[in-house]
């Protein structure tokens, strides 16, 4: 008998790059990189030195190349491995943009000194902004709510404090720099996918009691809050025995969230009122006795997809009962910054990844998969394709 004939390989859609005018990847590299040097150059007193460096990361964002990493920068090796060798001297806009993206704040933190001996190592470019959102009048709205949940069933508190992460990343500092509406204007309420039912499944106790959550945080202030009282209320409710919170190993895009962002976030929960200041109490007891830790691998700031993750990451992730990734950026790693067809089975592309997984993301670039259908249908004939990247529509996605 003749071997039946093998299914077709799906095609893959090329990375994204920024070449295109008008694109939104474009638009990151010529508008969104340059505000965020000003900002930051406008936040601190930095000396002529520093001032001259952002200025040459400035023009060379404007009209330069991607320049390399100087010889004694202590991570130049880890780039080179990552790609540098084959990006440098190439224009920003010719280079795989989600690289681009994360290489030009790598450039950003070299301008600025923070991983070399004098005054400014160490210190954040970014803080200034992450800790205006933590102490904003919204913060204490937010966290004042916490006081309606109480008395509620846990189902019901459970999925509003899943909501509450998810639409936390509406609107990132970075976002905002380059789109100044994008917290004014209204979310569409729906989801574009939701597959929280599965999530809690895999959440469930007393089965999910002693199993390890892994949850990859995004952004920090306004939204790590919200990542931080889902974690407590899995933990307090028995639907995870211990809670791994992924962040970065150093400031990156803007308001991305670091350990020192973990601890102000923390001290911002324990001095609320109401509700609030018991979820903060509860994580930094967490904190204490190891339910929850923190883990800052490498890998989390890298240019590349998950896919190409390394070998101790891979065993964190296949050890969890479930591995929550927060955010856009996220998103673009775990399943190919490439412009796949909306209708792309997300499973299909997230099947690589070595234990169950959920995305919880707003839509903020062009990448999307697992939608239905009639859904991008839907979508495009209300907006065109504005609905992928401006921050108003949302979904949760979930691979067992």
């Amino acid at each position: 008998m003749a071997d039946a004939p093998l299914p077709p390989v799906p095609s893959v859609p090329p990375v994204i790059l920024g070449d295109e005018p008008g694109s939104f990847p474009h638009g990151v590299l010529a508008e969104r990189h340059p505000a965020i040097i000003r900002r930051v150059r406008d936040a601190f007193p930095y000396g002529p030195d520093i001032r001259r460096s952002l200025d040459a990361l400035l023009a060379s964002c404007a009209e330069g190349v991607v320049e390399p990493l100087p010889a004694d920068a202590h991570d130049r090796d880890r780039w080179r491995a990552w790609g540098l060798d084959g990006y440098a001297g190439r224009s920003w806009y010719e280079v795989p943009w989600l690289w681009s993206e994360s290489y030009f704040y790598r450039l950003l933190l070299e301008a600025v000194g923070y991983f070399r001996p004098g005054p400014w190592q160490g210190l954040d470019p970014f803080r200034p902004f992450k800790l205006a959102e933590l102490d904003a009048p919204e913060t204490d709205d937010e966290l004042a709510a916490l006081d309606g949940l109480e008395g509620r069933p846990e189902p019901e508190q459970a999925q509003a404090l899943l909501h509450g992460s998810l639409w936390g990343n509406r609107a990132d500092l970075g976002f905002r720099l380059s789109d100044a509406g994008a917290q004014d204007r209204a979310a569409v309420p729906g989801l574009v996918a939701d597959d929280s039912e599965t999530l809690w499944a895999l959440l469930a106790p007393p089965r999910a009691a002693d199993a390890t959550l892994c949850l990859v945080a995004d952004n920090a202030g306004r939204e790590l809050i919200p990542d931080l009282l889902l974690a407590a209320h899995l933990l307090a409710h028995r639907r995870a025995g211990r809670i791994v919170l992924h962040v970065k190993p150093y400031p990156y895009y803007v308001s991305d969230a670091t350990t020192a962002d973990v601890v102000d976030a923390l001290r911002r929960l324990t001095a609320a009122p109401g509700a609030a200041g018991g979820y903060g109490r509860r994580l930094w007891a967490a904190m204490a006795d190891g339910t929850l830790t923190v883990r800052a691998h490498p890998f989390a700031a890298a240019p590349l997809p998950y896919g190409r993750m390394p070998q101790d990451l891979r065993a964190e992730f296949a050890g969890a009962a479930l591995t929550i990734v927060k955010g856009d950026l996220n998103y673009r790693r775990l399943v190919g910054d490439r412009l796949w067809p909306p209708t792309t089975p997300f499973g299909e592309v997230s099947a690589y990844f070595p234990g169950p997984v959920a995305a919880l993301r707003t839509l903020k670039s062009d990448v999307i998969t697992g939608l239905s259908a009639g859904t991008e249908a839907a979508l495009t004939a209300a907006e065109g394709q504005g609905w992928r990247t401006g921050g108003t529509h949302a979904l949760i996605q979930t691979r067992k």
